[in-house]
């Protein structure tokens, strides 16, 4: 179901049923969020987590008027998978702020070497920051929008089954891991 104006609800219905649904909000979040090494968490994003956000967004900055709610539809809206693909937001978390800095200057260009490899399948590398640029000669941002594209035929076998894995093959974060089937059940739904 696409994102429109007259999907979203109200303020006040939203602030009604914003505490009552957050542990469901939560799990659902939990169950598409895959752990890549100790630092790289990718949040697998549908139509319902790009909801809960934009619904989010207009509570937080009491956000009531067309504009307003039309500017957060536009930029959230182009993180639903439409079908061909998967998008995430690709974490990189590091708590001590010296050594994130280290690593965000030594992970330039990582957010283009995250793939993934669907059973019997050739890599599919990320297609990543469509929206903007987030990193300088200096360092990488720790957060980017990160899309897989997936061909007809790898969809079709995630859909029938196929196991998965989610990798990186940056020279300074070499990591792959299998996405659970719970996660991956999820993520079949996305795809057409």
């Amino acid at each position: 179901m696409a994102i429109t104006r007259d999907s979203l609800l109200t303020l006040e219905a939203y602030s009604k049923i914003r505490k009552s649904s957050r542990a469901d909000a939560i799990a659902h979040r939990r169950r598409r969020s895959v752990q890549l090494g100790e630092h790289l968490t990718l949040q697998f994003e549908d139509e319902a987590t790009i909801r809960r956000q934009i619904q989010e967004m207009l509570h937080v900055e009491k956000i009531f008027d067309e504009e307003g709610i039309q500017g957060e539809i536009d930029a959230y809206a182009p993180l639903v998978p439409d079908g061909t693909n998967w998008k995430a937001t690709l974490l990189i978390e590091y708590p001590d702020p010296h050594e994130r800095k280290r690593e965000l200057a030594r992970l330039i260009g990582i957010e283009d070497r995250m793939f993934v490899e669907v059973e019997g399948h050739e890599r599919v590398y990320a297609i990543a920051d469509e929206d903007l640029d987030r990193e300088n000669d200096e360092k990488t941002s720790s957060v980017h929008f990160v899309r897989f594209e997936l061909p007809r035929a790898a969809r079709e076998a995630v859909r029938a089954g196929a196991a998965v894995k989610l990798g990186c093959d940056h020279r300074n974060y070499p990591a792959h891991v299998g996405i659970s089937p719970e996660t991956l059940a999820s993520l079949a739904g996305d795809l057409k």
